[in-house]
């Protein structure tokens, strides 16, 4: 085979795996996501640039979520765009999301190429950022390009390496925004005239069934350089409780500050349109009418030569309404003229979970010096306490990890002037549960106010501990006392609305569907294999159950193929594997 042959069966393959599903891709390109969670904005990241899931598996339904356990979607789309005029006078803006055009932005398939995680302090030895110091509760550090895949429709590069970070905290008053660097390096050509833009189109609303998501105000705020969209009351999706804003915090000596939103059927879809509503200046007023927000929002030039390094950064802003996003939009100006550094709250504290009869008993003594958040110091402080520790906080929820959280209990340092002063404990037993249900509970390490700077107390993620724990009792020895719950089971009934919830949706999806129906076989022996028939002996489904903790097994109602069942009288056998000892019964379906 000639170098020229092999070098045109390369590009073809490129192209395939360029069109191809995210696993054939993976061949070529090392795609993954992260999900901001330790505050109250919950935000899909990927290492394509993007605030969506790109091409990546990212498997939930909700990509900007505030504040958790809402539903409430802010975007269908978000990411940066870069647009310059290359020495040979093209003119190029390459995106990481845009609504017509192709993902541009890739990193590449070396292992290491995904995105990091970082806790405040922790150092990290990336291969391209050696010794990187965490800033936030929650950072994110990835690396893409628009040149590692190539053979992408009306594409072509301006060869540029983008390294990004992103910080979320746990604790007010930095729990609402998450903020972005990107290190924008020129690798191969100089870039005159360079635009930074940011894509937002909006979709502000519920995501349950039938939510509508076309009836947003588009503002800007030139003295936050910032970019809104709203929801407007009213409508099919009601009013959202936040606003979503994109901040510019960083260049602020740009020249040309342009905003605009557009139609659907009129976005700007190739390179030299695109650049012209970048680099344009032109500030639309204020959309005081409903409608989909699509939203271009770019600042410039800048010249770039070959490793040059511009640092740009940007704020995603949310809040209770208008109000607190403009609220938080200043503190933002507070948090960069510290350089990030103010007081933080302890590490998170280990809980440790034992299930009994009925039962759940929690344990949360420290037990390895260097995790012990009793111990920790923050250099940030403004009154020099050496060690901050308040207190720990335990909270439950029936509902999901995301919450919402009952608190129960909290147990503060005495004597130290701040809280109840009720003593520390080490351990919780929630007692009076249904075992083989789940519950769902996180522990949290809080600090003192720094009365100094005036600065409040902070409190650990909640997120970032929570744990689902099941009460029951060990698997029998062999079958004997195996049953179904419920039985009947009875369509008339909403379990959905049991708390907690007997039958839940599956993944982040809100809405109940029928493959969320649930039965359950309790005092299954450890390894056992449980068969289901109709009266008249068709097999329906098998269950294996191989479990030396939990002797219980749920099924949705569904066939082996995946057909609902129909009301009727069912049989079951459960066949213990150790013994080969066979328990026959019987359970109602009525719908």
């Amino acid at each position: 085979m000639t170098r020229r042959l092999f070098q045109r069966l390369a590009i073809v393959i490129a192209v395939v795996l360029a069109l191809q599903s995210p696993a054939a891709l993976a061949q070529f390109t090392k795609l993954d996501w992260k999900l901001h969670n330790v505050g109250k904005v919950r935000q899909v990241i990927t290492n394509m640039g993007t605030l969506s899931k790109a091409r990546t598996g990212y498997p939930g339904l909700i990509f900007s979520e505030f504040p958790p356990g809402s539903d409430e979607e802010h975007l269908y789309q978000g990411g940066m765009w870069i647009g310059a005029i290359t020495p040979q006078g093209d003119t190029l803006v390459s995106t990481t999301e845009a609504h017509f055009t192709p993902h541009e932005f890739y990193p590449s398939a070396e292992r290491w190429d995904t995105i990091w995680v970082a806790k405040r302090g922790q150092v990290l030895d990336i291969p391209y950022w050696r010794n990187y110091v965490g800033v936030s509760d929650q950072d994110f550090i990835c690396r893409y390009n628009d040149y590692h895949i190539l053979n992408i429709d009306n594409h072509t590069p301006l060869y540029v390496d983008v390294i990004q970070t992103s910080y979320a905290w746990a604790s007010p008053p930095l729990d609402e925004f998450i903020v972005f660097r990107y290190y924008i390096v020129p690798k191969k050509i100089p870039l005159k005239n360079a635009y930074i833009g940011f894509w937002m189109h909006s979709s502000i609303g519920n995501i349950n069934p039938g939510g509508q998501y076309i009836d947003e105000f588009t503002y800007y705020f030139p003295e936050h350089k910032m970019t809104v969209a709203e929801d407007a009351p009213g409508g099919p999706d009601g009013k959202a409780i936040s606003p979503i804003g994109f901040k510019i915090m960083a260049p602020l000596s740009a020249e040309k500050w342009s905003f605009s939103y557009w139609e659907h059927e009129d976005l700007p879809t190739r390179d030299q349109p695109v650049y012209q509503v970048m680099s344009e200046g032109r500030i639309m007023p204020d959309r005081l009418e409903p409608s989909r927000a699509h939203i271009i929002f770019a600042f410039g030039p800048f010249n770039l030569a070959v490793g040059d390094t511009l640092k740009v950064e940007m704020a995603e802003v949310f809040g209770y309404g208008l109000s607190g996003l403009l609220k938080n939009a200043n503190y933002l100006n507070f948090l960069k003229g510290k350089d990030f550094k103010v007081p933080s709250p302890p590490p998170n504290p280990t809980l440790r979970v034992v299930p009994r009869n009925r039962e759940l008993h929690f344990d949360w003594r420290p037990l390895d010096l260097s995790t012990n958040p009793e111990l920790y110091n923050d250099p940030y402080r403004g009154d020099t306490i050496s060690r901050p520790f308040a207190g720990y906080r335990l909270y439950k929820s029936t509902k999901s990890i995301n919450g919402p959280w009952t608190l129960l209990g909290d147990y503060d340092v005495r004597d130290d002037g701040f809280g109840y002063n009720t003593g520390l404990e080490y351990s919780y037993t929630d007692a009076g549960l249904l075992n083989n249900m789940e519950y769902f509970y996180t522990l949290t390490a809080y600090s003192l106010p720094d009365k100094v700077i005036n600065y409040p107390s902070q409190e650990s993620s909640r997120a970032a501990n929570a744990v689902a724990a099941v009460p029951g009792t060990a698997p029998p020895q062999t079958v004997g006392q195996v049953a179904v719950v419920p039985n009947p089971y009875r369509g008339d009934i909403a379990y959905s609305s049991y708390n907690p919830a007997w039958e839940k949706p599956q993944g982040d999806r809100p809405w109940w569907m029928e493959q969320d129906r649930r039965i359950q076989f309790i005092n299954l022996p450890e390894h056992c294999e449980i068969r289901i028939y109709t009266l008249s002996g068709d097999l329906v489904n098998t269950i294996l159950h191989d479990d030396p903790r939990k002797g219980y097994e749920d099924w949705n109602l569904t066939s082996s193929v995946g057909q609902a069942i129909a009301s009727g009288l069912y049989l079951f056998t459960v066949e213990d594997k150790k013994t080969g000892q066979i328990q026959v019964g019987k359970f109602v379906v009525i719908k």
